[in-house]
């Protein structure tokens, strides 16, 4: 994997009439994860999927699957995500307001932990469950829908919490308009994950969704700041 960049293609770009054969299409397109956008229409106006969904697809891939619970109420369907068989739950600091227990409860079900950031949310939130998280989600656009602009001015903050996890085994996931002008920016910043949705699921299936992988993997490699 080029300098450990992650690319993980967000299913809310695919088509969810095919949800299966897409998971299985990206996932031999070259994909490291697979992203699992969340939604309630609560917390965001938009609504998508949840456990049950996520169970009947599992089997598509032997990927990671980094759900992203774009949602109020987080921890009431913990254990239900766990057993569909998700391995990455994000939740968003501004949807628990006990962050550390809920953080908490992902590792207790096995799963490893993230904490989301909405734009204007600033990173410092984090200090007290840096020791204990394994990921943090930068949202790059407001969340609850796809196929969004890039808010340039996220790279700072992508920027902060680098600067803030030091030498950590913490992944900086960002979501959210990447392509391949903005991946390059992200990975700078020192974004070592990257969702994208629109830019991978392109054209017709497994070749086309390759090569957008590889335009956005190689772009990010060239200019991101762990392979520097």
């Amino acid at each position: 994997m080029a300098n450990d960049i992650i690319i993980a293609p967000s299913v809310l770009a695919s088509d969810f009439g095919e949800l299966a054969a897409e998971i299985v299409a990206v996932d031999d397109a070259g994909a490291d994860w697979i992203h699992l956008d969340v939604m309630d229409g609560h917390f965001v106006p938009n609504l998508t999927f949840g456990p049950p969904i996520i169970k009947a697809v599992r089997a598509s891939s032997t990927k990671i699957f980094d759900a992203h619970l774009m949602v109020s109420n987080p921890d009431r369907l913990l254990e239900e995500y766990a057993e569909a068989g998700v391995d990455i739950i994000t939740v968003h600091a501004e949807a628990c307001p006990h962050l550390d227990r809920t953080v908490s409860r992902v590792h207790e079900l096995g799963c490893r932990a993230g904490v989301a950031l909405n734009p204007h949310t600033p990173p410092d939130c984090l200090a007290y469950v840096l020791d204990r998280i394994d990921l943090v989600l930068v949202m790059t656009v407001n969340p609850g829908f796809g196929g969004q602009s890039f808010i340039s001015t996220m790279t700072d903050k992508i920027a902060i919490v680098k600067e803030m996890i030091g030498e950590s085994n913490i992944t900086i996931e960002v979501d959210g308009g990447i392509t391949m002008e903005t991946a390059g920016v992200v990975a700078a910043a020192g974004a070592t994950a990257l969702v994208a949705g629109s830019a991978i699921f392109r054209g017709d299936g497994t070749a086309a969704y390759a090569k957008n992988i590889d335009s956005i993997r190689q772009t990010a490699a060239l200019h991101s700041s762990k392979g520097a």
